[in-house]
């Protein structure tokens, strides 16, 4: 598994702004609804791409069958792929052909792909793979402390 310095994720999540998530699905007990809705929550402005539900909206925004179909006008800087690692290269070449402001492709826990993130890291686009970004927005930035989770101490106490 890739190693990311806290350092490097967070500043991967501050700078993103508008968020394509491929694969997103419209049943809210899918890990990418619920992944793309908490970013939704936290000021991010998500992208739903799922060709088999192309046109309806979700959080507010139309979803698009694919990569190239985002108007230019809408400056996606991250693609949250939520497929299966072999799916990966041809959307990330997607990616890097029709979005001009991308800065991050992140893939999603479980999803890797050693060609496609060559291909975008070689473009000058930072690449995660096999994480979460609500895990890590939630781990980076406190949130999970709440929960008693990620305290820094080990303990068998209930």
């Amino acid at each position: 598994m890739t190693e990311y310095t806290d350092d490097f994720l967070k500043s991967v999540l501050n700078r993103a702004r508008v968020i394509a998530v491929v694969g997103v699905s419209m049943n809210s007990v899918r890990p990418s609804f619920y992944v793309a809705r908490y970013l939704s929550l936290k000021g991010k402005r998500i992208i739903p791409v799922n060709p088999g539900h192309a046109g309806k909206t979700l959080f507010g925004e139309t979803i698009y069958p694919d990569l190239a179909s985002i108007p230019d006008s809408i400056p996606v800087d991250m693609v949250d792929i939520f497929r299966r690692s072999e799916h990966v290269p041809p959307i990330v070449d997607e990616a890097l052909e029709h979005l001009p402001k991308l800065k991050t492709v992140w893939m999603q826990i479980g999803v890797e792909n050693a060609e496609a993130a060559a291909r975008a890291t070689a473009a000058g686009v930072d690449v995660v793979q096999n994480r979460c970004p609500k895990i890590e927005m939630q781990r980076l930035f406190g949130e999970l402390r709440m929960g008693g989770f990620n305290t820094g101490i080990i303990s068998s106490k209930l």
